[in-house]
């Protein structure tokens, strides 16, 4: 069956790559005529099984990762699912390769025909609603002036910053003593002015190392929308984050895009018709989405909750958790970690608000 998967991002290379395993599919990638220039990034995910081609683009990786908070400090280790960080460009190119060798098609979407035995899946992003939760972050590859970071150790979050905007915190990736990916990310519902968070990240280095910032190699600015998203386009089935592959309170997507299309490939081995699906399970997204009212209520709230949870947790457990893969003990064990006021005052609230749009 002729295949067509609009948008040329993660999700549909990923897919791309893997197309040996659908030998009923011709799959084409298709770039869509209005598309945005596509630009580099930085791609953060724990090593899971299925992930081997992301560990070989991958630049760096850490068996130990940090949360920070203004009361404490919690260090997780794991050998087993250490956490990495790669170029979006160079896995995407890896992704291309691998789909040249198979077969694939790259084509532009004027030069798309559809029948009808053929299918499209759209990849392009889903839309957010008005006054969404964003996660928003502006983030500097630089090099200090002074030899002052553990490179043994990433550092996922700090809570060491400006709360005022927003649940806010340094996300920091130490390549090298001197050298480091530095982003400022908030939870929010309002994107703020670059100069916010590169200043953010001067005083962070200020504040917390004594160094300053003695060259910038690269900088990254982005919006991931958190919640319940709408797809791109109603009337074509998603694939990726357009098919619910974000998970709703963390951004995390990478690895839920590969459990995605892991178990569509399944299915159709089995000769079930190809189909993407939300990877989260219900309680998940339940509990991310009373995360979600707590942090738009109570924004203060997010670093104690965080933190709470870091310290309570192993690392493998952690890497479970965050990768959707929690039983029900690991899950009871993160509720019991939250502190109590704010976890059922998010859950009344978040009642009240479906009862609301029930009735409405």
């Amino acid at each position: 069956m002729k295949t067509h998967i609009l948008g040329d991002g993660i999700a549909a290379m990923m897919l791309a790559s893997r197309s040996g395993e659908l030998p009923e599919h011709e799959i084409s990638i298709v770039s869509p005529e209005e598309a945005p220039m596509s630009k580099d990034h930085m791609l953060g995910f724990w090593n899971m099984n299925g992930l081997e081609m992301a560990v070989e683009s991958s630049r760096a990786s850490w068996s130990k990762w940090a949360i920070i908070t203004n009361t404490g400090k919690s260090v997780m280790h794991s050998d087993k699912h250490p956490y990495h960080i790669m170029h979006k460009a160079n896995y995407i190119q890896n992704c291309r390769d691998k789909a040249t060798q198979e077969g694939v098609e790259f084509i532009e979407e004027k030069s798309m025909t559809t029948t009808e035995s053929s299918q499209t899946f759209d990849s392009r992003p889903p839309r957010a609603s008005e006054n969404a939760m964003l996660q928003h972050f502006l983030g500097q590859e630089v090099e200090v002036d002074k030899p002052v970071f553990d490179s043994s150790t990433a550092i996922l979050m700090d809570f060491r910053v400006d709360q005022s905007e927003g649940m806010h915190f340094i996300y920091l990736l130490p390549y090298s003593p001197t050298q480091a990916l530095v982003e400022s990310t908030l939870f929010s519902t309002t994107v703020l002015d670059r100069e916010y968070y590169v200043n953010t990240i001067n005083d962070y280095l200020a504040d917390h190392y004594g160094a300053s910032v003695h060259n910038i190699i690269h900088e990254e600015q982005g919006v991931i929308p958190m919640g319940t998203l709408s797809p791109h386009d109603e009337n074509i089935p998603g694939l990726g984050a357009n098919a619910g592959a974000i998970r709703p309170a963390s951004g995390y997507t990478f690895v839920f895009i590969h459990q995605q299309i892991q178990r569509a490939i399944q299915a159709s081995k089995q000769g079930k018709p190809l189909r993407f699906k939300r990877p989260h399970k219900a309680i998940d997204v339940w509990m991310d989405a009373v995360l979600l009212t707590v942090l738009r209520s109570w924004p203060q709230q997010g670093p104690k909750l965080f933190g709470r949870m870091a310290s309570s947790l192993s690392g493998d457990e952690f890497v479970r958790f965050m990768s959707g893969q929690a039983n029900w003990r690991l899950r009871l064990k993160v509720i019991m970690a939250m502190p109590k006021l704010p976890f059922i005052k998010g859950v009344s609230k978040h009642i009240f608000q479906r009862s609301e749009k029930v009735v409405a």
